[in-house]
């Protein structure tokens, strides 16, 4: 039995043959049955054309402040059915006791999975996956942290879940004991992981190891946080006036402000304000090589550098620009040890500042254990030369065209519009930095490139971290002419 599929075959195949005794069998089925285009020639990409970059700024938004404290931003969206809110609370882990490390993170997750006072937790998980929203929290380092998503149709009732969660958390015991045991499931694989190790230990030897800004949980430390500490660091800092909520999407600013006042208007602190000061952030050790021993490694993991300081130095601008010198694709580093000597998988150097304590300057990569040497070697004299050499024109224009380019992606939508502002309320900044930034991108030249590196790299200081296998690291670390330290990485024992 014929199909169609086959009977459509044959009438091709019929057209054809008469078409081709027509044409006297000069029949092309390309040229007859498609339409002709001419080839285009492909031009040079030195020949390309690109219209000017839009301008960029803030959408409309609207902030205000409730009786009590609490800072409100709110930015309209209707391009989708979707509100989203986040409220940054002043805090962080950095504020908790010193014999308590862990207690501000497991007081942002058990803020969310311990319920709240008028919702089991089981209750609360179902009624936010029945409408597909979310309500989550946490405390980091620097803030604490709890959002929202939602559609709009559902928005009364995810937004009141999101303020109970807030205002009334219930810290579950069941829910307490099972983050603790979380916690120490990731104290015992933290050592896991060389790139992780790296990280964390060249954190405690820039900060020193009992900073808050380095300090990290034992299981001694989480053995100790009982609920009354959970409790009482939630009403230390979470409180009207150490709120700033945002939110952008689809809705109505009238009847949000309502919203907001009827959830959060009669909130009263449970304590007096806390007057805590933000701990300062010093280098530990000035310079040094130190060495992890991991003996099933082929590889050697390496950071380099040492104390930087804040968004707010005025030299800020200038030194991103000296980063993407160094740092980005097709950059120093990465032609000079990547493409040209093969010395690394990946290699980097950044200036990380921080919003109100001083970050670091960082360097490294990841090498062969044998190109261990070499690789610290050829990063330092790359610093080094950054710092005593003016980099070229070309150099400063293919930097400044990265950043100032990647600029319109920093503005694709109202959701990162309305975190900036937040942050910028959080941390005093203006509200204009990141243009205050831009212009100063705009102005920078070779000879502040040179000026900032000069100033803000300081060799003598840089510490250095190896974590490899010393067996297979030849030569050995001995030969950059610096006595090794070792680090101790053991993780102390649980007592009973």
């Amino acid at each position: 039995m014929t199909n169609n599929k086959s009977i459509g075959w044959i009438a091709l195949g019929v057209l054809v043959t008469l078409l081709v005794v027509v044409s006297g069998g000069r029949f092309s089925l390309q040229e007859s049955l498609l339409p002709t285009a001419e080839a285009a020639t492909a031009k040079h990409y030195t020949e390309l054309e690109f219209p000017p970059l839009p301008e960029v700024g803030f959408p409309d938004y609207e902030s205000y402040q409730l009786d009590n404290g609490m800072v409100v931003y709110l930015i309209e969206d209707h391009n989708l059915p979707l509100v989203s809110g986040e409220a940054m609370i002043h805090t962080g882990s950095r504020l908790e006791p010193a014999d308590h490390v862990g207690l501000a993170g497991i007081t942002g997750t058990v803020m969310r999975t311990g319920g709240t006072e008028q919702h089991l937790p089981v209750e609360l998980n179902r009624m936010l996956e029945q409408r597909a929203a979310s309500v989550e929290t946490g405390i980091s380092t620097t803030s604490g942290s709890a959002s929202f998503n939602a559609l709009s149709e559902d928005l009364d009732t995810v937004f009141n879940l999101f303020a109970e969660v807030v205002r009334m958390p219930a810290f579950a015991p069941n829910k307490l004991e099972l983050a603790k045991v979380q916690k120490r499931g990731s104290i015992a694989r933290r050592n896991d992981d060389p790139s992780k190790i790296a990280s964390r230990e060249f954190g405690r030897l820039v900060y020193g190891e009992n900073s808050p800004y380095a300090r990290i949980a034992e299981y001694s430390t989480i053995n100790d946080i009982s609920r009354e500490d959970v409790v009482n660091f939630y009403q230390t800092y979470f409180r009207p006036d150490n709120v700033i909520l945002g939110i952008v999407g689809d809705f109505d600013s009238e009847k949000m402000r309502s919203r907001i006042a009827n959830a959060f208007g009669d909130w009263t602190p449970a304590s007096e304000e806390p007057a805590p000061s933000v701990p300062s952030a010093s280098q530990n050790r000035e310079g040094g090589l130190f060495f992890v021993e991991q003996p099933q490694l082929s590889q050697s993991y390496i950071k380099m550098g040492h104390l930087g300081g804040k968004f707010k130095n005025p030299d800020f601008p200038a030194l991103d620009v000296m980063n993407e010198v160094l740092n980005r694709f097709g950059g120093r580093l990465f032609d000079k040890l990547r493409s040209r000597q093969g010395l690394a998988y990946s290699v980097y150097g950044v200036w990380k500042p921080h919003y109100d304590y001083d970050g670091v300057f960082v360097s490294g990569g990841q090498t062969r254990s044998n190109s261990t040497v070499p690789f610290v070697q050829s990063l330092t004299s790359e610093i080094e030369r950054l710092r005593t050499t003016p980099i070229a024109s070309e150099e400063l224009t293919d930097a400044k065209e990265s950043i100032l380019n990647s600029f319109v992606f920093k503005f694709e939508d109202s959701s990162q519009t309305l975190a900036r502002l937040m942050r910028y309320e959080y941390y005093g900044y203006p509200e204009d930095f990141i243009f205050q930034y831009q212009r100063g991108v705009e102005a920078t030249s070779i000879e502040d490139v040179q000026r900032v590196a000069q100033k803000h790299l300081q060799p003598k200081r840089i510490l250095t971290l190896v974590v490899g296998n010393s067996s297979e690291i030849q030569p050995s670390l001995s030969n950059l002419g610096t006595e090794v330290e070792t680090v101790d990485i053991s993780i102390p024992e649980p007592t009973s």
